[in-house]
């Protein structure tokens, strides 16, 4: 076997990236389609059972016990997994009621309440140029609230409630991450998740129709499969060159709102998120020039 120390591969890392953050918004889309016909509730189900079967899977029929084992923190991952599937709920909801360029757009400014988080409960010192980028931010967020008020509110209350789920999540996962597997933890989520969504489906569940079939299926193995891309994506690049490709997730659901519900954004809406991606990216790259641990808030969307 070989002992060579594992090699950085830049491109194959933004590739994997790339095709990762394409899955979800893949995922979005089919959740967004079935919200049509069927409760969110009912979406997250079907999401977090079909990801979860090639655990068990390699649990119970490859024997790889390891998986079900938490080293040291009980509490955090079951509470990782328990506010994870409340979040995915929100977001497919949030999905349901907005074009998907507003939703993701909003979405994004999870990066912003993840230092404020930071400070609450892990004590981190934000200093003066997180701050004003944080600032800056939200300006963004405010301008994509559209001045004329033309806005689906319902919609942005149900992203930015989404968007600060995602930021409690990241803070979590920091927290988790340090002792515990990234398989152990993503296990628990689907599993936990598919118990959760469990609970209300006798109250929301309908029959699929046959066309549904392809969808519920997509909903899961789009997630699934962006999990793993992802995973692949952090082995190959920094994490300062991944995540910066989060922000492709606009293209890809601007284009899929456009071909399939004619939704084209606003100019505030592009022009806010412009800041609000700008100010992200400003914050990782100052983050990896001081050597600072990189929040990256999309992991928790999976």
């Amino acid at each position: 076997m070989s002992n060579m120390p594992h090699k950085d591969n830049p491109l194959m890392g933004m590739f994997y990236a790339l095709l990762a953050f394409f899955l979800l918004a893949v995922m979005n889309t089919f959740a967004k389609i079935l919200s049509d016909t069927h409760h969110v509730i009912e979406i997250a189900f079907y999401r977090n059972l079909i990801a979860a079967l090639p655990f068990l899977f390699m649990i119970f029929v490859l024997k790889k016990k390891e998986i079900i084992k938490i080293k040291k923190r009980p509490i955090g991952v079951y509470a990782r997994a328990i506010l994870g599937s409340i979040s995915l709920t929100v977001t497919f909801a949030a999905f349901a009621a907005m074009p998907m360029a507003d939703t993701t757009a909003f979405l994004f400014t999870a990066s912003l309440f993840v230092p404020i988080l930071g400070i609450i409960f892990l004590a981190e010192k934000v200093g003066i140029y997180r701050w004003s980028a944080i600032i800056i931010g939200f300006i963004g967020v405010l301008i994509m609230l559209n001045p004329n008020g033309v806005i689906n509110m319902y919609g942005v209350a149900l992203a930015m409630t989404a968007a600060i789920m995602h930021a409690s999540l990241q803070t979590v996962l920091r927290h988790i991450s340090k002792t515990e597997s990234p398989e152990t933890i993503v296990f628990y989520f689907v599993t936990i998740g598919t118990v959760i969504c469990a609970f209300g489906m006798p109250w929301v569940a309908q029959i699929p129709t046959w066309a549904d079939v392809p969808l519920f299926i997509g909903v899961g193995l789009t997630g699934l499969l962006a999990q793993y891309f992802l995973s692949l994506a952090f082995s190959k690049a920094p994490v300062s060159i991944v995540t910066v490709f989060n922000y492709s997730g606009i293209i890809w659901a601007t284009l899929f709102g456009w071909f399939i519900w004619q939704d084209w954004p606003a100019l505030t809406l592009w022009i806010g998120a412009a800041i609000v991606i700008a100010s992200n990216i400003f914050m990782i790259i100052r983050e990896s020039k001081t050597g600072k641990a990189i929040s990256t808030p999309v992991e928790t969307k999976l």
